[in-house]
């Protein structure tokens, strides 16, 4: 498993794959000077024809023709990341590049470029890693040399004043800030301080702390790392989708010709020899699991020679989810509730190794042992050739599961692009892994993991035992022996093979007893994670890795979903190790007892302690909803799952999971008998009744209501709303989208909070509004399916700030909500919103997931097709029907508001006195916005002190 150290927050959901024949005849016009055409060998990964052409100035340009219809896929890799920051005091810079790409230029100011991708239902946005920076945008295929003439325009004539840069480079400072409430942001950037002394992969992506609080110092040599590295020589320009090559290199002459070559060339100091082994501990100031990190240095990513693969396949066999000592840490002895390898796939060598979270401190020196002594093994004994051979088979079927879209294709092509600027690096690498065997893995194991390449890192609340710090040699560790009846149907047909199927159960943590709150997820829990009664979990994860098929779930308020994904040629097998689980659970204590943890461990750690954006959203939604089923989190409390038995889990899954309430979904090229099949095998379930389903009624406040939850962070993160009973099957809810959206699009800068509190003022990182629950919405740019729910919530969500300006935050926020529900939308953002969404509406139901996830959903709600009842429903829409309904359904003024912070107290004060509350820029703002400041720093909230009540993070979901 390949984890970029440095965590990138927006993750791309990918699927499956999609096999199309292209014809040569249609490339034949191609065949010009300087034009590449893919070779067409049997042992490709991606089959699809691409035609590549380097342009006179260096730029080199991929055109790939997907088959899939309408969409495109923009994606701009450039060869810049934190590899290039060789200069004392200057890290971070490459990062800081990928926010201010998107301040515009004298041509297109950011208001006239956003209108532009509104216009073309585009969702855009970017990434940095360690090498290279990655700039993507999907869209409607009518506005391809409209989206290539702007990018062209931003990358050859960025322009920005110091008072820009200053705001952004703050807005830089928020994120880190906002990463600092994860362990794991810090535990790797210390390990990688402590184990370069020479080579920029000192710092992570982020770069050092200090050089980000200069960084508003730094405004002369931001130019001057543009004026390096924004270079045509070092960027490819990937087109993919409904594209044909002979339309496409016209357009990029035309925008992109004129673009200067550069001729900067840096030295990147090359790291010496390692001369371990190191360790580093972080002393976390709250509490917290612990972890430990066991990694060596590494080989760089290599598509020609064996040694980056080797490794990789090496830990994935040694440590990953099929592995003894997985098994034994995670699932027998339960030390281990996080085990998980990595690669870091970076131009020059890195660090590889395996990460584990600890139940208990104490058992850290044990589990890291355990480690080096699967280490050990691996450097004398040779894996078995089954082992590899099922490995690589996985590897192989797992990356084209996820291709089932022109932007999942266009996205994995750009992370081996940025290499060696060549279509043909992703094929060629997975040649050379077909020709892995066991020696190679033994050769690479004692060529890297060795004594002297070892580092160390730890994390936990306070100091931990001498003997952590104390690593024993690796030679010296001896290996231990591993330890020994109304069932619905929805079918999307299609030509893929990769099938996906969904079980929907229509019982979520909303039919959780009171006192027993977490029962359905950990229900679900034991079905996927803990076997069948005729094989354990182990043998069955043996049995999916080589045919590369999943079996997962997803419990939420009123839906719990098991999704199998399986190709087309492998679901006869696959179906015999997954559906036993279902039909004849294992209900070993055992396993009971594991999920048990890890699902305390999720709601305490990940959630509570990890996550202040995402306890607050989870906590706002319990508070608007208290009383209701849907007044715990689908996680649970504490005292829930603490005194949830088997016997529970039994009764539940008899009572819920019977073919009564539930629906079966079926996407891609399914087998007849495949189907058969299914339906006779889950005829063995309970045939019901369906669950009888009280109403659900959110409350909404008189006035503002406030929980401070109190917890020790270093920003304020704010959610406030309040319940709507406008779901998909409600006649108001394409008009909300609208309001939605203008106010608030999800991850997007065309949203208009995010315009105003992050954009003009630099105070965080972003700012938005929903009209639908979006569990984890901090992790991704799309909404799962299958979180359907009988009530609603209206929420805004504004991502950390400073303490200082969390009131100045509410204000702000709750000022423009009522701007909107008083003024309504103007006909122009009204005409500019719909039509965005219009066309977003694809994008958003672009993979098979989606688009079967979606189909349940609508038949849950009883409507139509998605995105064609949209389509219906925006067109028909007036801006006077939109603002009627943000009249009637939204309000500024009656909210329930939700604050985690620090200074419980210090909060509680400022807004009971309701005092001004000024802000202080790092930059001059214009003068419009000091006079806005003014007023809406004196605005009147009237919040009353009974109204404010200050939780304790420890006591949150407790009961």
């Amino acid at each position: 498993m390949k984890l970029n150290t440095d965590q990138i927050e927006e993750v791309m959901s990918m699927s499956c794959f999609h096999r199309v024949p292209l014809s040569m005849a249609l490339l034949l016009p191609l065949c010009l000077s300087g034009v590449t055409l893919a070779a067409a060998s049997d042992d490709r990964l991606l089959p699809f024809e691409a035609v590549s052409k380097t342009m006179p100035n260096g730029l080199q340009v991929i055109v790939v023709p997907t088959g899939f219809p309408n969409l495109v896929s923009l994606q701009i890799p450039v060869q810049t990341g934190s590899r290039n920051e060789v200069e004392a005091g200057k890290s971070g810079f490459a990062h800081f590049f990928e926010h201010v790409m998107f301040r515009g230029t004298k041509e297109y100011p950011p208001e006239k470029y956003q209108q532009i991708l509104t216009r073309a239902g585009a969702r855009q946005n970017a990434y940095t890693t360690d090498d290279y920076t990655n700039y993507h945008t999907t869209f409607a295929k009518d506005d391809l040399e409209t989206v290539l003439k702007i990018e062209a325009d931003r990358f050859q004539n960025l322009s920005y004043a110091e008072d820009v840069f200053k705001t952004e480079s703050r807005a830089v400072l928020g994120e880190y800030n906002k990463n600092s409430a994860n362990p794991t942001s810090k535990l790797f950037e210390a390990m990688q301080d402590r184990a370069f002394t020479t080579h920029p992969y000192k710092h992570t992506t982020m770069g050092f702390l200090k050089d980000i609080e200069d960084m508003p110092n730094q405004f002369a040599y931001s130019k001057t790392f543009f004026d390096r590295w924004y270079r045509p020589e070092y960027t490819t320009i990937i087109v993919a989708g409904d594209v044909k090559a002979a339309e496409v290199f016209p357009l990029i002459e035309k925008y992109w010709g004129r673009w200067q070559r550069g001729s900067f060339k840096a030295e990147i100091p090359k790291e010496p020899e390692a001369k371990g082994p190191v360790t580093t501990h972080v002393d976390w100031t709250s509490p917290t699991l612990p972890w430990v990190v066991v990694a060596f240095h590494g080989p760089a990513f290599s598509e020609t020679t064996k040694e980056y693969a080797a490794l990789d396949l090496l830990l994935d066999l040694t440590f990953g989810p099929t592995s003894d000592l997985y098994k034994r840490l995670v699932e027998t002895e339960q030390k281990v509730d996080r085990f998980t390898p990595f690669s870091s796939d970076n131009v020059d060598p890195s660090l590889f190794g395996v990460m584990a979270r600890v139940k208990k401190a104490e058992d850290i020196p044990s589990v890291r042992d355990e480690v080096l002594k699967a280490v050990a093994r691996a450097r004398n004994e040779m894996v078995a050739d089954k082992r590899v051979a099922d490995a690589k088979s996985n590897a192989r079927y797992g990356l084209a599961r996820t291709l089932d879209n022109t932007e999942a294709i266009a996205s994995t092509l750009a992370r081996y692009v940025r290499y060696r600027r060549s279509y043909e690096t992703l094929n060629q690498f997975y040649r050379v892994y077909a020709t892995l065997v066991p020696a190679d893995l033994k050769a690479v194991a004692r060529q890297y993991l060795t004594d002297a390449n070892l580092v160390q890192a730890t994390l936990a609340k306070g100091a931990l035992s001498e003997s952590v710090a104390k690593l024993p040699a690796i030679a010296s560790l001896e290996p231990k022996p591993p330890a020994a009846g109304g069932m619905k149907l929805v079918q999307q047909k299609s030509a893929l093979p990769q099938l996906a199927v969904k079980l929907l159960f229509t019982a979520g943590s909303a039919q959780d007893p009171k006192g027993k709150e977490g029962l359905a997820a950990l229900a679900a829990a034991m079905v996927t994670e803990a076997g069948s009664s005729e094989r354990s979990i182990d043998e069955i994860k043996k049995i999916l890795f080589p045919i590369a098929g999943s079996f997962n779930e997803h419990t939420d308020k009123e839906m719990t979903t098991f999704t199998a994904a399986i190709h087309r040629d492998n679901w006869s097998p696959f179906f015999d190790a997954v559906l036993p689980q279902l039909l004849a659970p294992g209900f070993r204590e055992e396993d009971f007892r594991r999920l048990k943890d890890a699902q305390l461990n999720a709601l305490k750690q990940d959630l509570k302690a990890n996550n202040e954006e995402e306890l607050g959203k989870e906590r706002l939604q319990t508070n608007v909803f208290s009383g209701t089923p849907y007044g715990h989190p689908a996680l649970g409390t504490v005292a829930g799952i603490e005194a949830i038995t088997l016997d529970d889990v039994k009764s539940f899954l008899k009572s819920a999971f019977t073919r009564a309430n539930l629906t079966i979904g079926v996407a891609g090229d399914a087998p007849e008998e495949m189907l058969v099949r299914l339906k006779e095998a889950l005829s063995a379930l309970p045939e019901g009744p369906a669950l009888t389903k009280s109403a659900v009624l959110g409350r909404r406040p008189k006035g503002i209501e406030v929980e401070i939850v109190e917890k020790e962070t270093r920003a304020t993160a704010i959610s406030f709303g309040h319940p709507i009973d406008v779901t998909r099957s409600h006649p108001d809810f394409a008009a909300l989208s609208v309001a939605r959206a203008w106010l608030g699009e999800h991850r997007s800068s065309m949203s208009h909070l995010y315009g105003r509190i992050r954009e003009a003022r630099g105070m965080n990182y972003g700012d938005y509004a929903y009209i639908e629950a979006f569990p984890r919405g901090m992790f991704q740019s799309f909404p799962d399916p299958n979180v359907a729910r009988r009530a609603q919530l209206f929420e805004v969500w504004i991502r950390p700030v400073a303490p200082e300006n969390a009131h100045m935050a509410l204000r702000l926020a709750t000022n423009e909500l009522q701007k909107l529900i008083a003024n309504g939308l103007s006909k122009a953002d009204f005409e500019a919103t719909r039509e965005y969404l219009m066309k977003n509406v694809y994008v958003m139901t672009a993979t098979q997931d989606q688009q079967l996830g979606t189909a349940l959903d609508s038949q849950w709600y009883g409507i139509g097709d998605f995105a064609s009842t949209m389509r219906e429903r925006l067109s028909k829409l007036t801006v006077e029907d939109v603002n009627r309904a943000i009249r009637k359904h939204l309000s500024a003024t009656d909210l329930s508001v939700v604050i985690v912070t620090k200074d419980a107290k210090g909060l509680k004060d400022k807004l009971v006195s309701d005092a001004p509350s000024p802000i202080k820029y790092d930059s001059p703002k214009p003068q419009e916005i000091m006079d806005e400041d003014k007023v809406v720093g004196a605005r009147k909230l009237g919040i009353r002190a009974e109204d404010v009540k200050i939780t304790p993070v420890d006591e949150v979901f407790a009961r």
